[in-house]
């Protein structure tokens, strides 16, 4: 068990961002290790009301991920998928949780291991810090407004080896995109055909967020529909590695979207996630 509060004293303090983002890792490693227990078994998965697939792995691992954060900040509240499928909806304040615990369930069924655990904070609509882990990668990534991204190696139960990441420069020739692997539609297609493409790469979860956020890719483009617990832990990892998510008019992608009048609660426009690349200053151009 990667995070344990250490007495009462701490709960529902108000953490410096670091402490923070290293207790969230803690509990992701351990929401992760759930999850890899039972990706080793023969289990089975049934279909939501909305035509998604979930297992026991999405419902163990979020009921282990919103106790922790209850302890953790009680004062918080958490808007977590399968909650939020099962109607429960606690009131938003400006500080709020947004948590997917199994981001690429369709991967965790092909065992592909493009699944990860997914936590974000938000504060007024923006995702400032956020946790990103695929435990069959053994990666772990964190970001935080004020402290950067990182990207670390888990190696069994000993401390993560964290190194900083960043986004890289627009390549002078031809750029590396990244799209995914489960929900690729037409119009992603088309978008990113607007540009010189050298690779396109297929990836599951918010992998593609921090594949932009690492320098491997310079541009992920989602012109299809997401939910906010999909994008906001790898949008804050983006963040704070120097690249952006804004939607396809340009404006920074926001969070708690609520009573819409085209789309359920929390869910997302289409959007476009870069690095040092400007994907609309290039459109422009062309």
């Amino acid at each position: 068990m990667r995070y344990t509060p250490r007495d009462q004293r701490h709960r529902g303090l108000l953490l410096t961002e670091d402490a923070l983002i290293d207790a969230l890792a803690g509990i992701a490693l351990d929401a992760g290790a759930l999850i890899m227990d039972i990706y080793r078994t023969d289990f089975d998965a049934r279909v939501k009301s909305d035509n998604s697939p979930v297992t026991e792995a999405d419902e163990k691992a979020e009921a282990l991920i919103l106790e922790r954060l209850a302890s953790l900040q009680p004062d918080i509240p958490v808007i977590a998928e399968e909650s939020v499928a099962a109607g429960r909806i606690p009131e938003l304040k400006d500080r709020f949780f947004l948590v997917d615990p199994l981001d690429g369930t369709k991967e965790f069924l092909n065992r592909n291991g493009d699944f990860t655990v997914n936590i974000a904070l938000v504060e007024n609509g923006v995702p400032v810090l956020g946790v990103v882990y695929a435990p069959a990668r053994n990666l772990i990534f964190t970001g935080g407004r004020e402290s950067g991204a990182r990207i670390g190696r888990v190696e069994g139960d000993g401390p993560v080896a964290y190194a900083p990441t960043a986004v890289r420069p627009a390549p002078q020739e031809g750029i590396v995109a990244v799209a995914s692997r489960s929900h690729m539609t037409d119009e992603t297609r088309e978008f990113v055909d607007r540009f010189t493409v050298t690779d396109l790469v297929s990836a599951g979860s918010s992998l593609k967020f921090c594949r932009v956020a690492s320098g491997e890719a310079d541009l992920y483009p989602r012109l299809g529909r997401t939910m906010e617990w999909d994008t906001a832990a790898g949008d804050a990892v983006l963040r704070a590695a120097g690249g952006k998510v804004t939607t396809v008019d340009g404006t920074l992608l926001t969070y708690g979207k609520r009573n819409q009048a085209d789309d359920s609660d929390f869910a997302n426009p289409w959007f476009v996630a870069a690095g040092g690349f400007d994907p609309f200053k290039e459109a422009e151009s062309a």
